[in-house]
């Protein structure tokens, strides 16, 4: 559990570089609440995960990162890790497997990032050791690093400012170190009422019921399927019991 105090201390630290987005709300007829979305394709990475990845390194000491930033991602955590990077004026060295989005990877590229392409198995490998052979520099990990999930956890904190009582926030996920577990506390006073994971394709099931619900929107994992997320469960939690993959049987198409 991410405590209140780490959000909190996050946002300060990451107030000058990311923007706080706006909550905004989404006119729908026949929708079954009040629904707002997040717009966390406001940020300069489109995508909220600058947030934890400007936290989780600015956390560490100039020394860790003087040589570099080192990530294994193929999407969005790539590109704020190469963000973070550029503004710091050090190297980016950026792993990814091999399936990985030309797209993505161009747009790493395009923020200075050094792209290393390398097979799934050896990339999962990267994720379970944290470790990249032969690269010098901070390595932040993509999903469970406690400073990365503190940063995304910043965006609850957001969200209770804008709509203070929501009775629900809904959020799509994919390794699960995004907001679905970074802002895990955002209302102490109400720490289940408000929680809600929800896989690509899913939305609330009640037509009568919540007031409120709030989204977010265009930022987040929506590859949550698949062999990635599968192991991504049994590594890291392996005493509960996995969702995925799920009946879609989708390959994830390279989040993180």
């Amino acid at each position: 559990m991410i405590e209140l105090a780490e959000i909190e201390a996050a946002r300060a630290r990451i107030a000058g570089a990311v923007v706080r987005t706006p909550l905004v709300r989404l006119h729908v007829a026949d929708a079954p609440a009040e629904i707002y979305l997040k717009l966390e394709n406001l940020q300069p990475i489109n995508s909220f995960k600058i947030r934890g990845a400007t936290n989780a390194v600015m956390l560490a000491p100039a020394d860790a990162w003087a040589k570099g930033l080192v990530t294994a991602s193929a999407g969005n955590m790539a590109q704020g890790v190469a963000w973070t990077a550029r503004e710091l004026g050090v190297p980016a060295t950026i792993v990814v497997p091999d399936h990985a989005p030309e797209a993505k990877l161009a747009a790493i590229e395009r923020l200075g990032g050094q792209v290393r392409k390398i097979p799934y198995d050896d990339w999962w490998n990267v994720i379970v050791t944290s470790r990249v052979d032969g690269v010098d520099g901070l390595f932040v990990h993509p999903v469970q690093d406690p400073g990365v999930m503190a940063g995304n956890g910043t965006i609850g904190l957001e969200i209770l400012e804008d709509l203070p009582d929501p009775d629900a926030i809904v959020i799509p996920y994919g390794g699960g170190g995004g907001p679905a577990r970074g802002s895990s506390r955002p209302n102490p006073t109400r720490p289940r009422r408000w929680r809600r994971r929800s896989p690509p394709g899913t939305r609330p099931t009640s037509t009568t019921g919540p007031r409120s619900w709030t989204a977010q929107a265009a930022g987040a994992c929506w590859t949550a399927c698949g062999r990635k997320c599968h192991r991504s469960w049994t590594t890291r939690w392996p005493s509960r019991s996995p969702r995925w993959p799920p009946r879609c049987g989708r390959w994830p198409s390279g989040s993180g």
